[in-house]
């Protein structure tokens, strides 16, 4: 198909289609999203997993960057915990770590890394805690 058929093709799919930024369930009961992606029996590929995770680390940082520019300041094995931490909890959550944050911008990573295990984020993720803990404590992997 050629490029400007593929543009009219876009155009009607999307107005046949719709857009959803959102995952919904269509008509048939099957999750979709965008325009008509049927997440259900097709999913993502791995490509589009990667563009995907690529923009949500670029997110991350940003959230990273507007609440906590301190953070820059971190080895980058900290910025990782910090950056791991945010993406999975959301920068809203991860700023409801007040104690523990305080302890990483301050330098004591050994108690921060206590901290990070001593709460419901720890029990929740259990290895993933652990493991970022000790990157935190010892500013390697």
């Amino acid at each position: 198909m050629d490029q400007h058929n593929r543009f009219l093709l876009t155009a009607e799919l999307k107005r046949d289609e719709g857009v959803s930024l959102k995952p919904y369930t269509d008509t048939v009961g099957k999750l979709t999203i965008g325009t008509g992606r049927n997440l259900s029996d097709m999913g993502i590929s791995s490509h589009e997993n990667d563009y995907l995770l690529s923009n949500d680390i670029v997110r991350v940082e940003k959230g990273l960057d507007e609440h906590m520019p301190w953070w820059q300041a971190l080895d980058p094995v900290r910025q990782r915990v910090l950056a791991n931490m945010c993406f999975n909890l959301g920068i809203g959550k991860l700023l409801g770590f007040k104690h523990t944050l305080h302890l990483m911008q301050s330098g004591q990573y050994t108690q921060a890394a206590d901290a990070m295990l001593q709460s419901k984020w720890a029990v929740q993720v259990n290895q993933r805690a652990v493991r970022l803990a000790n990157m935190m404590r010892l500013g390697q992997t």
